[in-house]
């Protein structure tokens, strides 16, 4: 699992529309960078409205909002038209950037076992360092602690 200080790994990952994402494309700017299980499940819906909701306000603090989760771009793109969302989605559905970040972990439900990812946020600074880092989130009100720590980071 990444800390605070650590350098990001390099990324490139595809968005909702299959055009690529490269971290060296949009390094020199802060990133908030979050990971959520699946589109269209209501946490995960909770959260990516949330963020859109708050978009300007990251906006304003120069920061990209990027949104990361297994599913496929298609996948992505049907959860944006369907829930009207104005945040990038990236797709990575080999898992590499979840491995990278270390939130590809083993999860428990109702009894069972079974590998996915654990709901996290990293801020990243524009030297490409986390910055901030929240694991394990409760939606209900992260965006808003996301913001702020943003505005202290840069403060």
């Amino acid at each position: 699992m990444l800390k605070i200080g650590d350098k990001v790994p390099d990324f490139c990952l595809p968005n909702q529309d299959e055009e690529e994402i490269c971290l060296r494309d949009i390094k020199g700017r802060w990133i908030v960078l979050y990971f959520y299980p699946k589109d269209n499940t209501p946490g995960c819906t909770t959260e990516a409205c949330d963020f859109t909701a708050a978009l300007p306000d990251f906006e304003g603090l120069d920061a990209i909002v990027l949104g990361v989760s297994p599913d496929s771009s298609e996948k992505h793109r049907n959860f944006i038209e369907k829930k009207a969302l104005k945040i990038t989605l990236l797709s990575d559905e080999d898992k590499s950037l979840c491995h990278g970040f270390g939130v590809w972990q083993l999860k428990k439900f109702m009894g069972k076992e079974y590998m996915g990812i654990a709901r996290s946020t990293f801020i990243i600074n524009p030297e490409g360092k986390i910055a901030a880092a929240w694991h394990h989130v409760k939606v209900k009100g992260h965006v808003g602690e996301v913001k702020a720590k943003l505005e202290a980071l840069q403060a």
